[in-house]
């Protein structure tokens, strides 16, 4: 499979975070195995060579997800779902993504760099 996008990652890292607080890495294991992608998938690196590609999508993912309060992190690499994470989940939406963030005004002064 191919490494999938960081808006596709949205729905499973939220789901992810839902088991509570994870680290980076239970993340990226979970996430790795969900979306079956083989050791060289996961050691695929951006063409930079700074990162690897499926660890940056997550983390864009997360960032995204951050900035919309669905997820918070009490400290450095550790994250956790909050009660709007909870509630969005209760939604069952088949997907997230930038627009579907949009809903929330968190988001909005994200994306706008906090105007």
């Amino acid at each position: 499979m191919a490494i999938p996008d960081f808006q596709t990652v949205m729905l499973p890292v939220l789901r992810d975070l839902a088991q509570g607080e994870r680290t980076g890495q239970e993340t990226l294991a979970a996430l790795a195995t969900e979306f079956m992608l083989t050791p060289d998938e996961v050691a695929q690196r951006l063409p930079s060579g700074t990162q690897a590609t499926f660890t940056n999508r997550v983390a864009w993912a997360k960032s995204h997800l951050k900035g919309a309060g669905l997820i918070e992190s009490p400290r450095r690499g550790v994250y956790r779902i909050t009660d709007r994470g909870r509630a969005t989940l209760t939604e069952d939406p088949p997907r997230l993504g930038m627009n579907y963030l949009m809903r929330f005004p968190e988001y909005v002064a994200y994306r706008h760099g906090g105007r």
